[in-house]
């Protein structure tokens, strides 16, 4: 992959920062300059090659390649290649690879903060994420919550606003929830048991088989485009939205803080800038992508689209307020956090109302 090819293909203020970064990598010459190589791991929780996921973690490691003149080398390995998906955490943090890429939320466990660095019930979209994150104090609080473990996370990509999920069964009432068995990961998964439900936390290999023999009786995973490479429509007909529990779900990057500081400021930089090209790009592709396959489950495969009843989307907001009181009770770090995204909504919502909803409701 060529310099050239590489700028060409991210967004204006991605490629701006990659510009100089690639500049000072390729180009760095002089009698002082560190040309070390390094040969790093990348380990991800999402299947080889997946679209957008896997591939971006993928086209990541190409942007750095490129840009640091092959001094940084990257190898990417997908869920089960080298270690499981839910272990790409502990992974890192314990130096078996570099890097991993995923989603922050699966480590609530851990770090019971994480979930909003991903995706909170009812929160931010993709673009308020960002704001937050970048602007807003939210990534200085993420680096804060990864610390102890030794961590240094980087925003790197979002799936936007996914879809509330694939169901054997209609949803017409709270009732409809009771009992259900659903793979949904995090705070949506503590809101579904709250509701009555059975939250079932699973990689996205095993979702498919799941669903179709009946093991569970829904799930959620990203939307159309991935949904659509699973085959998920094969299993369940009832396709529903809006995505309450993931309103703009942000991916990250994880480094290892003691291989991170021993590269040369430079390439520092370059993977810094290369991860917030990858954010930029991922949403671009899920956004494009998703629109297409939608058409398709729709024209093609006979998906039943449904909107979730508002009575619905009433309590599961009232739920969602119960949660994460609670959790903010129990954890000084999570009420420091979900105070900080709260505040930012607030201030958000009346700008929001007034220029993205009040131009897409003209529009449609």
């Amino acid at each position: 992959m060529k310099r050239r090819d590489v700028i060409r293909g991210l967004g204006l203020g991605a490629a701006a920062a990659a510009a100089t970064a690639c500049g000072r990598g390729a180009d760095q010459t002089g009698p002082t300059a560190d040309r070390r190589t390094f040969e790093w791991r990348l380990v991800t929780t999402w299947p080889a090659n997946f679209p957008a996921l896997g591939t971006g973690a993928i086209e990541f490691a190409h942007r750095v390649e490129a840009c640091s003149g092959g001094r940084l080398k990257i190898r990417v390995y997908g869920d089960g290649e080298l270690v499981p998906a839910f272990e790409v955490f502990d992974s890192v943090a314990g130096g078996t690879a570099q890097m991993g890429h995923g989603a922050a939320y699966y480590w609530k466990g851990k770090v019971p903060a994480a979930s909003f660095f991903s995706a909170i019930p009812f929160g931010l979209t993709a673009q308020e994420m960002n704001a937050w994150l970048y602007f807003g104090g939210g990534w200085e609080l993420w680096k804060e919550a990864y610390a102890p473990f030794g961590l240094v996370p980087l925003p790197s990509g979002s799936s936007g606003c996914q879809m509330g999920g694939w169901f054997r069964k209609e949803i017409r009432s709270m009732a409809d929830l009771k009992g259900l068995k659903m793979r949904i990961p995090a705070l949506g998964g503590e809101v579904l048991a709250r509701a009555g439900g059975t939250p079932v936390t699973m990689p996205g290999a095993e979702i498919f088989t799941s669903l179709e023999s009946g093991a569970i009786d829904a799930t959620e995973w990203i939307g159309p485009y991935n949904d659509l490479a699973f085959g998920l429509q094969k299993a369940a007909k009832y396709y529903y939205y809006p995505g309450w529990h993931e309103p703009g779900s942000t991916l990250e990057m994880i480094i290892n803080r003691e291989a991170f500081e021993s590269l040369p400021e430079d390439l520092r930089e370059i993977v810094t800038a290369c991860a917030a090209a990858t954010n930029d790009r991922m949403l671009a592709e899920f956004t494009a992508r998703n629109a297409e396959a939608l058409q398709t489950l729709v024209r093609d495969d006979g998906v039943l689209l449904r909107p979730f009843p508002g009575e619905v989307m009433r309590e599961l907001r009232r739920l969602t307020g119960e949660v994460l009181a609670e959790a903010a009770a129990g954890d000084p770090l999570f009420r420091r956090v979900l105070e900080s995204l709260d505040a930012f909504r607030q201030r958000m919502i009346p700008y929001t109302d007034i220029a993205e909803r009040a131009y897409l409701n003209s529009r449609s």
